[in-house]
C-alpha cells in the first residue's frame, strides 16, 4: 500500500538547511515494525507518522521515530509535523493540540513569509538527575581538554541528554566524539545523547551547540528541540529566578553545513518551571508516495 509523505527542514527558512523531517500524513494501518522500518528507509534523524487522535479534542496523534528506536517527543518533529499538516490543509492555522508519547503537545502555527513557523508547548518541567559524569570523563568523550569544559550536567524532556558546556564556539566546532570514551562513560547512562554548547545560561543569550545521539542511530543532529526545551528550563532554574520567564536562542548545526535556529523559553513561578515553548520555521522541501508490502500493515 502506498501512503503519501512530506518532507521539510525545520528550524530554518531556508531549502536545505535546518533538520530533516519526513511526515507520514495519514499513518493509519501501519504497524510499529512499519514504521520503524520506514523512518530508516528514510535515515533522517526523525520521521513522524501521524493517526487520528485518542480524543476527539486534539487535531492528530503524532509518533515519531528516529533510525533505531521511538521517542516519546521530540522538538524539531513536533514543529514539522504542525507545519506540515497545516500545508497538506489537514489542519487550520492557529493552534491545535497533538498527543505524542509525552501526552498532550500544545502547538501554534502561523504563515512565516512562504513558509509555516509553530511553537510547541509542553507544561512541564524537565527531568534532571544529580548523577552526572565529571569534566575529564566528557573532555574524553567530546574530544577536548579538561580545561576547555566549564560545566556538565544532565536533563531530558522525553529524551534525556548530558550537556557539556565549552570555553569558546571554536571548542565546539572541533569537538568530536570519540565512541570508545562515550560507550564507557554514556552508553548506559541516565543521558546517553552529548549536547555540547558554548555561551552564558544567561536569560535572553544566544547559545551554539551540536548534538550526538549514537543510541538513536543519529551521528549528529542539526537541530535538537528536546534538547533545547530542557536546556532552557534548567538554565531558568540554574538562574535563580523566582518567577517570569526566561529565553534562549540556540544555533546548530553550523558545522554540518545546515544552520538551524531554535527559539525556547521557560516560565517561572515560585522557583518552578511551570511550562516550556519551543519554537521555529519549516520549509518546505518535496512530497510524494511511499510504498509499504501489505505484511507490515495491520490485519
Amino acid at each position: 500500500m502506498r501512503y503519501d509523505f512530506m518532507t521539510l527542514d525545520v528550524f530554518t527558512d531556508q531549502v536545505f538547511g535546518g533538520n530533516q523531517l519526513a511526515v507520514l500524513t495519514d499513518a493509519r494501518g501501519l504497524t510499529s515494525e512499519a514504521m520503524q522500518l520506514v523512518a530508516r528507509e528514510f535515515n533522517y534523524p526523525e520521521t513522524t507518522f501521524v493517526l487520528p487522535p485518542d480524543d476527539p479534542a486534539h487535531a492528530r496523534r503524532v509518533r515519531i521515530f528516529t533510525p533505531r528506536a521511538e521517542l516519546s517527543f521530540a522538538g524539531h518533529p513536533t514543529i514539522g509535523t504542525a507545519c506540515a499538516l497545516v500545508l497538506a490543509k489537514l489542519c487550520p492555522p492557529g493552534e491545535f493540540v497533538l498527543e505524542e508519547g509525552v501526552g498532550p503537545v500544545t502547538v501554534s502555527t502561523k504563515q512565516d513569509g512562504s513558509n509555516y513557523a509553530a511553537r510547541l508547548r509542553v507544561e512541564s518541567a524537565p527531568e534532571t538527575t544529580e548523577t552526572v559524569p565529571g569534566a575529564h570523563d566528557m573532555a574524553a568523550v567530546v574530544s577536548v581538554a579538561p580545561g576547555d569544559v566549564l560545566q556538565t550536567f544532565a536533563a531530558g524532556m522525553g529524551p534525556k541528554f548530558t550537556y557539556v558546556q565549552l570555553a569558546s564556539k571554536e571548542l565546539v566546532d572541533a569537538a568530536q566524539l570519540d565512541h570508545h570514551h562515550w560507550r564507557r562513560v554514556l552508553g548506559d547512562s541516565w543521558g546517553p545523547s552529548v549536547f555540547i554548547f558554548a555561551g552564558e545560561l544567561n536569560d535572553g543569550a544566544k547559545l551554539y551547540g551540536r548534538m550526538f545521539a549514537p543510541s538513536f542511530g543519529i551521528p549528529e543532529d542539526p537541530a535538537t528541540g528536546a534538547a533545547s526545551a530542557a536546556l532552557v528550563g534548567t538554565a531558568a532554574i540554574k538562574a535563580g529566578g523566582r518567577s517570569g520567564r526566561f529565553a534562549l536562542e540556540m544555533v546548530q548545526g553550523v558545522a554540518m553545513g545546515r544552520p538551524s535556529f531554535i527559539s525556547a523559553s521557560a516560565e517561572i513561578k515560585d522557583g518552578r518551571v511551570t511550562a516550556i515553548e519551543v519554537g521555529g520555521t519549516s520549509a518546505f522541501v518535496a512530497e510524494g508516495k511511499i510504498e509499504v508490502p501489505d505484511h507490515l500493515l495491520e490485519r
